[in-house]
């Protein structure tokens, strides 16, 4: 990290962001973003305050020089090459952390060429109307007199990072590692919404789940991958912040900033914790729902089962009345052709015999039906 630097004492510099209006911090630009990127805002700060808005990178690199103690503040929005060779060149930047910032895609990490810090992070925005998570990549180089931030998303809103440093100049005036911290605590600070708007899609789930919705399955999946991205967004911060802690006594922070970053810490671990509870529970609630889908298909199952076999004894018993009336119908026929040399034709136990012989066969297969539960 850069040099030594001294907090004024008992200076509040954890969530400040709370009961502030942005509005009424002072700043020459906001960090919108430009359609065509490029430098969104850059001034200098010398003790904590602007004292100049250079409208050029050149002119900003002449106003750092002029100044003894001064600190350059560089915002660029999905810039060209040739603008972050610019800055590479004028701050010695390394080569492979310039191609990771024009590349963009990358995944958080803190990695130090030399006395530069390479700061990569992901930040996250819920969208209630579409109900899922915006991710986006904001990329922070660090000296010891400047800080270039690279963004390649609408969000975060460095603009409000800004105006909140600026409408505090002993918090500004630490340098650039106050800038950091307040980078990192805004990027942690929006992931809350992001959990909560999960955790109320996950309520919603849950009552889909018990309530039968068949297009829950597909909102299971697509959540379990937002949560998968968010968890990779903010699980490598937790490494991050010990990497920073750990060089808090080789560069001498001054205490009252390592107690910020450390309750920086504090909320990144609530956050993953939270984000691992969520994977959790929609593993659970991905396999709940696939036992109530099996049990519904087994009970589907079971009433055309059911069905079928009522069908089946509905068939057996009209064969079984439809072989006892063909017997007789069977024998009346025949002893109805009246052929002229018929044996019973002149038999006068002939007509009692078929009569006889048509009950005989009836009650008979009637007695077979009923053995084998036809009737």
């Amino acid at each position: 990290m850069p040099e030594r630097i001294h907090l004024p004492a008992r200076v509040n510099l954890t969530r400040r962001r709370r009961g502030r209006n942005d509005d009424d911090l002072p700043g020459e630009q906001i960090d919108a973003a430009p359609a065509a990127g490029g430098v969104v805002d850059s001034a200098v700060y010398c003790d904590g305050r602007r004292t100049s808005s250079p409208r050029s990178l050149t002119e900003c690199f002449e106003d750092l020089r002029r100044q003894d103690d001064g600190m350059a503040w560089i915002g660029l929005y999905r810039p060209d090459p040739s603008e972050l060779q610019s800055l590479a060149k004028e701050f010695d930047l390394h080569e492979l952390a310039v191609e990771d910032a024009i590349t963009a895609h990358q995944r958080p990490k803190l990695e130090r060429y030399g006395d530069t810090l390479f700061v990569v992070l992901r930040a996250a925005r819920y969208l209630d109307d579409l109900e899922e998570v915006e991710f986006g990549e904001l990329h922070v180089f660090l000296g010891k007199d400047f800080v270039i931030t690279v963004r390649h998303a609408e969000k975060p809103d460095l603009s409000v990072v800004r105006r909140r440093l600026e409408g505090d100049p002993r918090l500004l005036a630490l340098g650039t590692e106050a800038v950091l911290y307040a980078l990192l605590d805004t990027v942690v600070d929006d992931y809350g919404p992001v959990v909560a708007g999960i955790e109320n899609d996950v309520d919603e789930i849950e009552t889909q789940v018990f309530d039968g919705d068949p297009a829950v399955s597909r909102r299971i999946y697509e959540l379990s991958r937002e949560v998968v991205d968010f968890q990779r967004a903010a699980a490598p911060l937790s490494g991050m912040l010990d990497s920073l802690a750990a060089g808090f006594d080789k560069y001498d922070v001054d205490e009252e900033l390592r107690r910020s970053l450390r309750d920086v810490a504090d909320h990144v671990t609530q956050v993953v914790e939270r984000v691992d509870g969520l994977r959790v529970l929609l593993r659970d609630i991905l396999q709940v729902n696939s036992i109530l889908v099996a049990q519904k298909q087994n009970e589907e199952m079971t009433a055309l089962s059911r069905t079928s076999n009522d069908q089946n004894d509905e068939v057996k018993k009209i064969s079984a009345w439809a072989a006892i009336g063909f017997a007789p119908t069977t024998i009346a026929s025949i002893y109805g052709m009246n052929f002229r040399h018929m044996p019973e034709l002149a038999w006068e136990l002939g007509y009692p015999f078929a009569l006889l012989l048509m009950v005989v066969f009836g009650v008979g297969l009637y007695a077979v039906f009923k053995h084998r539960d036809w009737l």
